[in-house]
Order: C-alpha cells, then structure tokens, then sequence
C-alpha cells in the first residue's frame, strides 16, 4: 500500500495565491445591479417647470456647511 503525499512547492502556494486574488479583483469589479438601475433612478423627480434643475437639499446644505471657513 503506497501512500501518496502531495509536496507543495513555494511557487505553487504563491501561484494559488495569485490565482485567488485575481479571482476576488474581478469579482469586485462586476456590478451589483447588471441592468444599471438604481433605486434612484426609478423614483426620479418631475423635470422643474422653471428650468434649471438645481434644488437645494439637505445634502447641499450640509456641503456648504462644510466648506465654511
């Protein structure tokens, strides 16, 4: 009865390691929501009757607070 003994070598341990780390950088890249659609975008305001489209809202304010000197 012979045994089999797997020898890792280091350059197949670094190889793995690389192999894996590709694999999580290009799942990182894929998107969330392939159709591209946000919850945003699906509840999107009416177009302003005056023109523009400038609305100052809570999170402008909060800009303009912080960039006071």
């Amino acid at each position: 009865m012979g045994s089999t003994s797997t020898k890792l070598s280091r350059r197949s341990v670094f190889a793995g390691a690389t192999a894996a780390g590709a694999v999580a950088a290009m799942a990182s890249l894929i998107p969330a929501n392939p159709q591209g659609n946000s919850r945003a975008d699906t509840a999107a305001r009416p177009a302003p009757t005056r023109g523009g489209g400038y609305t100052l809202s809570e999170h402008v304010k909060q800009y303009y607070k912080t960039t006071r000197i």
